[in-house]
């Protein structure tokens, strides 16, 4: 018997669900899944009153109560199995206000359902700048709820809400007329399913007559009688479904015309029709797109070069000043070759960073990035997917784990599964730092008219991640047969100015998690490998160190040189030399040497650790008192016989390699964790690594 009252908040994507929820519950919350599915499970506690603190769980968004998606189908189970331990004693469901129709559809559908509700109303003062604006008393007396209009991003509204929900609890109201007539649409036998399945109202009946086949509470008995009732009943699913959402509809917009009043919303559209005559164009919509891209990788060079020097610099007196400061001895050496040297190699990359979710930030807010997906969608399904899988694939330049969950929104299991198999070979963040070293050390800092060379390189390693996506995901729709079919509808929404603060907030707050979340990675692999790198087997440094004290005592004046030595030879004999050197003979073909080996290996805990880890072998194979930044260090760099390492073909293939190769565990576990499967994993790392391997090896043999 549960205790606890329980609060679900419920609403459509993007209406604001997940802000009020950290609202409500602050730090006292917790992320689990569903019993049975991949799904997140978000739940927290909330004082409500001084009489009632109250348990939260945020269900997943979805339009209507007819589920698509796998997230659809958890809210679908919890509202409608009395049983579930996360039924609800009360329902918040949050409603877009400039999206106010579309919502109220979803609000009457819980309203039927005979579980208390109150509305909250979000996106308040996006509706006025749309010019809308609504008559909250009158939409809560013709809707028979209580209705509250909040921000729950600035706090507003949120102790109004509070006492709405402590009066509701305390009375247990429920909406006793039903929003529309359900015994009239359906006929005598929805009471019968009532009584069977022990539900409240007509209309959740309604759905279990729809569904009973998928809902897992019911059980064969059950199921059995539903299905005879329906047979005798004639019972036309699409036909009772359709009859619905038209009456639904019809009192929706009696309501709408009743308390909303919208300013020239025939001038917005007109607006918005315009641009899109020339956005969404065929050819002119495409070439606007590629532009946009070309935009975007040249600010990514152009408008971070001078914060990326003077992180470099910052860093430089930094280490230089931890030099005078120190003595001698182990400590130095790992805070200024270890710690400093490894968060200095990613640090001066969070600029680019900054840039790249700025403009992603923009083109959302815009409005922009949802007529990419449309865009796109040709394209998409030439490759056996829908304009849906375009939005994790963005998401994935951004970050793979995040984008492979977005897929959770695809309704075709075949299409779902294609899009978190090929999701990873879009350049995420990480790759942006092994890119941008790289580029810089092989290509040259050239501009033809206003076009940089580096820029239109890194557009082109972007954009070739995109095209061997849709490749792979081609090569698989032709492996998995499903025959189930799918359609891409979506709402194209009106343009409109970014908000700027809101760009910013975003580009800081996903450069502190940047820092943070590799900081931690960067920081322990730092250290481990500057331990790896400084010690070894004790025989084979002391024969190393006992050569050299000779040398020195034989050549006494080449002294500086000979220690420069030492320290090489130091780390090739080291632990971290031993590993670098066990896998030479394999990269050895694509250019490789032992240090970008030791580099390959620890990359897979992340990306942009190569960075780092190159920043930490240089520091320790060098002079201490050297001041040149890890690019300098880097294109120094030269192989026992003499010839540089990083030529170009040895670059190019580096940036290949980087593009294909599934370096990032977290995203391997991600990929598990939504499939349910080790299997599907493997299969993607050892694709993606052989497309990287082979395609390096012909990069460095064509280039070389």
């Amino acid at each position: 018997m549960r205790s606890a009252y329980t609060i679900a908040l419920v609403g459509n994507p993007n209406s604001g669900k997940s802000s009020l929820f950290n609202s409500l519950t602050g730090l006292n919350q917790k992320v689990g899944n569903f019993p049975g599915v991949t799904v997140d499970k978000k739940t927290g506690t909330s004082r409500i009153s001084d009489s009632l603190t109250a348990q939260i769980i945020d269900l997943p968004g979805t339009y209507s109560l007819y589920p698509k998606s796998e997230d659809e189908r958890v809210t679908y189970e919890v509202l409608l199995n009395r049983n579930n331990a996360d039924r609800p004693d009360l329902i918040v469901v949050i409603a877009d206000a400039a999206n106010l129709k579309r919502n109220l559809l979803f609000c009457s559908q819980i309203m039927d359902l005979k579980i208390p509700v109150v509305m909250a109303l979000t996106m308040n003062d996006i509706a006025r700048n749309k010019g809308i604006n609504i008559d909250v008393a009158g939409l809560e007396r013709l809707m028979g709820v209580p209705v509250v209009a909040i921000n729950p991003r600035k706090n507003k509204g949120i102790t109004q809400l509070k006492k709405t929900i402590a009066s509701v609890a305390h009375t247990n109201a429920v909406h006793t007329a039903a929003f529309i007539d359900t015994a009239a649409l359906t006929g005598y036998w929805i009471a019968e399913i009532k009584q069977l399945c022990n539900v409240e109202s007509n209309y959740a009946a309604l759905h279990i007559a729809c569904n009973y086949l998928e809902l897992p509470h019911l059980n064969a008995a059950q199921r059995i009688q539903i299905a005879a009732l329906l047979d005798q009943a004639g019972f036309n699913k699409a036909r009772i479904q359709a009859e619905e959402i038209m009456q639904r509809y019809q009192r929706i917009s009696s309501i709408m015309q009743q308390c909303v009043a919208e300013t020239s919303p025939l001038q917005r559209a007109i607006i918005s029709e315009r641009i899109d005559k020339t956005l969404l164009h065929p050819i002119w919509g495409n070439v606007i797109l590629l532009s946009v891209l070309f935009l975007l990788f040249q600010s990514i060079f152009w408008l971070a070069e001078y914060p990326m020097g003077w992180v470099e610099q910052g860093f430089s007196l930094a280490s230089g000043w931890l030099d005078t400061l120190l003595p001698e001895g182990t400590v130095k050496d790992l805070l200024i070759n270890g710690v400093l040297a490894g968060i200095s190699g990613i640090a001066v990359f969070i600029p680019q960073i900054m840039i790249l979710f700025g403009f992603i930030t923009i083109l959302e807010d815009s409005g922009y990035m949802a007529r990419i997906s449309f865009l796109t969608d040709r394209l998409m399904r030439s490759a056996g997917l829908n304009g849906r899988s375009v939005m994790p694939l963005i998401s994935g330049m951004a970050c793979a784990v995040p984008a492979i969950m977005a897929a959770r929104t695809i309704q075709n299991r075949k299409e779902r599964l294609i899009t978190i198999m090929v999701t990873p070979l879009m350049s995420c963040s990480a790759r942006l730092p092994v890119y941008t070293i790289l580029i810089g050390l092989v290509i040259p800092d050239k501009s033809f008219f206003i076009f940089n060379l580096q820029g239109l390189v890194l557009m082109g390693l972007y954009l070739l991640g995109f095209f061997m996506a849709l490749i792979a995901a081609k090569v698989m729709s032709l492996i998995v047969k499903v025959k189930e079919k799918t359609y891409f509808l979506m709402e194209l929404p009106v343009y409109r100015a970014p908000r700027w603060k809101n760009v910013g907030i975003t580009m800081i707050e996903k450069a502190k998690v940047f820092v943070t979340d590799a900081g931690k990675v960067i920081m322990i692999i730092s250290i481990l490998l500057w331990a790896l790198a400084t010690y070894g087997p004790p025989t084979a440094m002391k024969a190393v160190e006992t050569k050299y004290e000779i040398l020195k005592q034989q050549y006494p004046e080449q002294a500086k040189e000979l220690d420069n030595q030492l320290q090489t030879e130091k780390l090739e004999h080291s632990f971290a030399g031993m590993m670098g050197h066990a896998i030479e003979p394999a990269i050895r073909p694509l250019g490789y040497d032992w240090k970008i080996g030791i580099a390959l290996i620890t990359s897979f805990a992340a990306r942009e650790v190569f960075v780092g880890t190159m920043a930490t072998l240089y520091s320790v194979g060098s002079d201490t008192e050297n001041e040149d930044t890890l690019r300098d260090k880097m294109r120094g760099a030269v192989r026992a016989d003499g010839t540089v390492v990083y030529t170009l073909g040895t670059g190019l293939s580096l940036l290949i390699f980087y593009v294909f190769a599934m370096q990032c565990m977290s995203t391997l576990a991600i990929v598990y964790r939504e499939t349910r499967s080790w299997k599907l994993p493997a299969i993607q790392f050892a694709y993606m690594f052989a497309l990287a391997y082979i395609t390096a090896y012909i990069t460095y043999s064509i280039f070389s």
